[in-house]
C-alpha cells in the first residue's frame, strides 16, 4: 500500500526493486467515543454490543455480564436507543450529529494545521466504537507516511471508561503494524485555560441573547460509579475543578452554578447528585424557575446532550414546575473550540515540529 502514497520515492542508492516510501509526516488522530452506522436494530446492537462489552466501560465478570448482556439487553436496547438516535439523526447526511460535529472539527483543525506546519501533517478522527475504527485510521496515516503520530482523544477529563480506553485502542492498533509509528498522546485538557475561556464565551453568549437571566447555571457532566473513584479515578475531581475554574473566570458567586451527573446506568450508586433529579429539586424545592443546562466533558453534541439533556432532563426541569430551560450546546466546531484544540496540539507537537 506504500506505493500508493503520491509522494512515495525509492530511497536514494536503493537498489531497483526496493518499494517506494512515503515522504515522513506526522499525524494527528483525534478520537471520539463513537456512534453507530445507523439508527435501525442490527446497527445498534452492533454498536451496543461492542461499547458494552468494554471493560473498561462495564467490569463485572464476564461470566455474569455477557449471558445478561447478550440475552436480555441486546434484544431490547437496540429499540429503545435506536428511536432516541432516530430522534436527532442527521437525516440530510446521513449520520449522527457526533459524526458530522467530529468531522467539522477535523476539517477545521486541520486548516490550522497546514497554516501552521504546511504538508508536513496529516490531521484525521476515529471512533472507539463503529466507524472510522481507531484501527483503520491507525492504518491509513502509517500508509500515508506517518512516522509519527499525536493521539488526541477528544475527552477534556480523564475517565477510565472514555479516555484511557481511547489509548488502549490506540495501542492496539500500534501493535499491528510492520512499521511502527512513534507515539505521543494528548493529556486531558480539563483546566487548559483556553478550554476554559471557551466554556466562558459559550456561557455568555446565550446569557447575553437571554431575554432573562437563568436562576441558574447547570454543569453536567457524564457519570460513572461511585465505586471507579474510589478506585483511584481522577474523573470525579477534574469535574469539580472545570466547574471552579470556569466559575471564576465569569467572577459568579458559587450559588450561581451546580455541578451534577448525568447518564445512570445499572444498579449501582453513581456519582451524584443526578442531573435527572437536581434539575427536578431546583424546581420544585428551591423555585429555581429559569435554569441553562451545559456538559463541558462533552466536545461534540451527541445522544447524551441532544436527546438526553435537551429532551429527557428538560422534561424533568419542566414537570417539577420549572418554566425556561435553555441548553447550551457543547463547543462543538466552533472558533474558541479549535482555537483551544489547535493550542494543545501544538504544545504536544513540541520537538517533533517546532
Amino acid at each position: 500500500m506504500l506505493e500508493a502514497s503520491r509522494d512515495a520515492t525509492r530511497p536514494s542508492h536503493a537498489p531497483a526493486d526496493h518499494p517506494k516510501v512515503p515522504r515522513a509526516k506526522t499525524g494527528i488522530l483525534l478520537a471520539n467515543l463513537g456512534t453507530p452506522d445507523h439508527h435501525s436494530y442490527w446497527p445498534m446492537r452492533r454498536y451496543l454490543n461492542e461499547f458494552l462489552s468494554d471493560r473498561r466501560v462495564i467490569d463485572y465478570a464476564r461470566w455474569k455480564w455477557q449471558p445478561l448482556l447478550q440475552l436480555v439487553i441486546l434484544s431490547k436496547r437496540p429499540f429503545t436507543s435506536g428511536a432516541a438516535y432516530k430522534s436527532i439523526w442527521n437525516e440530510d447526511k446521513g449520520e449522527s450529529p457526533l459524526m458530522t460535529i467530529t468531522r467539522d472539527q477535523t476539517e477545521k483543525l486541520a486548516q490550522a494545521m497546514k497554516a501552521r506546519y504546511g504538508d508536513d501533517v496529516i490531521v484525521d478522527f476515529c471512533m472507539r466504537y463503529g466507524n472510522p475504527s481507531t484501527k483503520s485510521k491507525v492504518r491509513a496515516l502509517t500508509e500515508a507516511g506517518c512516522t509519527r503520530i499525536l493521539f488526541f482523544p477528544l475527552y477534556p477529563h480523564y475517565a477510565g471508561a472514555t479516555s484511557a480506553t481511547a489509548n488502549d485502542q490506540f495501542f492496539r492498533a500500534l501493535m499491528q503494524e510492520t512499521w511502527q509509528p512513534v507515539a505521543r498522546v494528548v493529556e486531558p485538557y480539563f483546566e487548559h485555560p483556553l478550554y476554559i475561556e471557551a466554556l466562558a464565551q459559550s456561557v455568555e453568549r446565550t446569557y447575553d441573547a437571554a431575554g432573562t437571566r437563568p436562576d441558574m447555571l447547570v454543569v453536567s457532566y457524564h457519570g460513572m460509579p461511585e465505586r471507579y473513584l474510589m478506585q483511584g479515578d481522577p474523573y470525579h475531581c477534574q469535574c469539580q475543578k472545570t466547574t471552579r475554574l470556569l466559575r471564576e473566570r465569569l467572577g459568579w458567586d458559587e450559588t450561581e452554578i451546580t455541578t451534577t451527573f448525568q447518564s445512570v446506568f445499572g444498579p449501582e450508586e453513581w456519582l451524584k447528585p443526578y442531573t435527572v433529579n437536581e434539575v427536578a429539586r431546583l424546581a420544585r424545592e428551591d423555585g429555581k424557575k429559569r435554569i441553562a443546562v451545559m456538559a463541558p466533558a462533552f466536545s461534540a453534541d451527541c445522544i447524551e446532550t441532544l436527546e438526553e439533556i435537551n429532551e429527557e432532563i428538560r422534561e424533568s426541569f419542566e414537570a417539577a414546575g420549572g418554566e425556561d430551560f435553555t441548553y447550551i450546546p457543547c463547543l462543538n466546531d466552533n472558533e474558541a473550540h479549535i482555537t483551544a484544540l489547535s493550542a494543545i496540539v501544538e504544545r504536544n507537537l513540541a520537538g517533533w515540529l517546532d
